[in-house]
């Protein structure tokens, strides 16, 4: 972690007013509770990446599972293949949670940044009061000026053998003229009813415990924890014709109709065949 330097003007905690710090104490004492998933909370001022931190700090045996990192500003902020994420500091909403799904085929494992996805949109919506939806396989959409734009994203990796260190960005207040690409939102620009980061991430972490609870109590069926069916309501891919691209300059055009049960995006291609694509597989998946 960088730490801050108090000579520099624009690095105090107060340099942006309407952009006031997360109070951690209070989000320790909302979240952490005997008997809970979330086991500690730490807020650090600036990092590369919590993702990195977190998987580092699971790798050397130094946190159990529930351990969220949260940062006012990442450096290093990064997507699926490493596409870089940034935004300014306390503009958004940069943590990582561990989870240890030991309940949980290791095949089903591929379904939590799905999970992650259905609880953080169910967070804001409640929360926030904005529309949101899912665009598969990790990306957060909300409404602006009639446009949708992607205001977050998950990024899932493992911890070892036995966890897996979920990743999420949310762009709160990000400004119009801050964005990065004019694809962006945040959800000050789809209307929140607060942009309050506080209850915003405490809203956010509670859905994923009752999400995540639900899910590994079955063993991660998708199907008997209301996961796939939740998710295919909420996401914005599905009834749309998409390019999926593929490694080696390879590509798929059809028809989204379906999420399988491996969490996989089903293809009906022109040629009659419904064709499965991984997260993993994807390069990218834009509108054809």
């Amino acid at each position: 972690m960088t730490p801050r330097d108090p000579a520099d003007p624009n690095d105090s905690r107060w340099s942006d007013l309407d952009r006031p710090p997360l109070n951690g104490t209070a989000l320790r004492r909302g979240l952490v509770r005997e008997g809970g998933l979330w086991t500690e909370l730490e807020v650090v001022q600036r990092t590369g990446s919590t993702n990195n931190d977190l998987v580092a700090r699971a790798a050397a045996g130094g946190v159990a599972e529930g351990a969220v990192l949260v940062a006012e500003e990442q450096t290093q902020g990064r997507g699926r293949l490493d596409r870089r994420w940034t935004a300014p500091a306390r503009s958004g909403l940069f943590f990582s949670v561990l989870l240890c799904p030991a309940e949980v085929p290791v095949a089903r494992w591929g379904w939590l940044p799905l999970l992650t996805g259905v609880a953080v949109a169910t967070g804001l919506s409640r929360a926030a009061g904005v529309d949101t939806a899912l665009k598969w396989p990790n990306d957060l959409l909300v409404t602006v000026g009639g446009e949708e734009r992607k205001a977050g994203g998950i990024l899932a990796e493992r911890a070892g053998d036995d966890g897996v260190v979920v990743g999420v960005g949310i762009n709160v207040t990000l400004r119009a003229a801050e964005l990065p690409v004019p694809q962006a939102g945040s959800l000050s620009l789809a209307g929140a009813v607060t942009t309050d980061r506080d209850p915003l991430l405490r809203a956010m972490l509670r859905s994923l415990e009752d999400w995540y609870g639900r899910w590994r109590s079955v063993g991660g069926d998708p199907l008997a924890s209301g996961l796939q069916e939740t998710y295919a309501a909420g996401c914005a891919t599905l009834g749309r014709t998409v390019r999926a691209e593929l490694p080696g300059d390879r590509a798929v055009v059809g028809e989204a109709v379906a999420l399988d049960g491996d969490g996989r995006l089903v293809l009906a291609t022109q040629e009659g065949i419904q064709q499965p694509v991984s997260a993993g597989d994807i390069i990218h998946l834009r509108p054809a």
